[in-house]
């Protein structure tokens, strides 16, 4: 799969990207981290400039999740999990996952959307629930290009530092995942200590 994203980027250049990330996006499970390494790799050298490759990997980003947001708005959650039931054991989804989703989107309410494009899988499925609670479309899609832009600006600053290695984290992408993750979770954490902090102030 690796080598269809190579030569998908070699054929069209960012939009390649874009386009791959746009279709991991539905929750077709591809190594969308891998291809984000690639273009940092791509940007290393050279090839392609840091903005706009965040542009059009987080514009392929949003295309997928508003599919998603639509299909949440035109379908009912019964039927959603009949499809799921039916149809995701082809796309590496279980019901469980759908289930957390729900869930996610329940407790958290729309920030769901923004946090929960920093955990994967969930950040695709969480904009069915958003859809299908008909969720206000600007705010879907600015929480959308906030979360997913992080995301993909973080894997693609590792490609560039990684440069030509960036193939060898294939072997260790989840441990990347976590440190991703733990980095995340301490900024987080600050933030919300300041919060507190000037709140207490105040």
């Amino acid at each position: 799969m690796i080598e269809f994203a190579q030569r998908l980027i070699e054929s069209i250049g960012i939009f390649g990207a874009g386009l791959f990330i746009a279709i991991e996006s539905v929750v077709i499970p591809l190594p969308s981290e891998l291809v984000l390494l690639l273009s940092g790799f791509n940007v290393s050298v050279g090839d392609f400039a840091f903005i706009p490759v965040l542009i059009a990997t987080t514009t392929g980003s949003l295309i997928g999740a508003l599919l998603l947001y639509l299909t949440g708005f035109a379908l009912t959650r019964a039927r959603i999990d009949q499809l799921v039931a039916k149809f995701g054991k082809y796309l590496g989804i279980k019901g469980a996952d759908v289930d957390r989703a729900f869930n996610w989107f329940e407790r958290y309410g729309s920030f769901v959307v923004f946090f929960g494009r920093l955990v994967p899988l969930v950040r695709s499925l969480v904009s069915i629930p958003a859809g299908l609670a008909e969720m206000n479309i600007v705010r879907f899609i600015a929480l959308t290009v906030a979360g997913s832009g992080i995301w993909n600006a973080i894997w693609i600053y590792i490609g560039v530092q990684l440069g030509q290695q960036w193939q060898d984290a294939e072997s260790w992408a989840k441990y990347l995942d976590y440190a991703v993750y733990g980095a995340i979770l301490v900024l987080l954490i600050l933030l919300i200590r300041r919060i507190i902090k000037s709140r207490r102030a105040a």
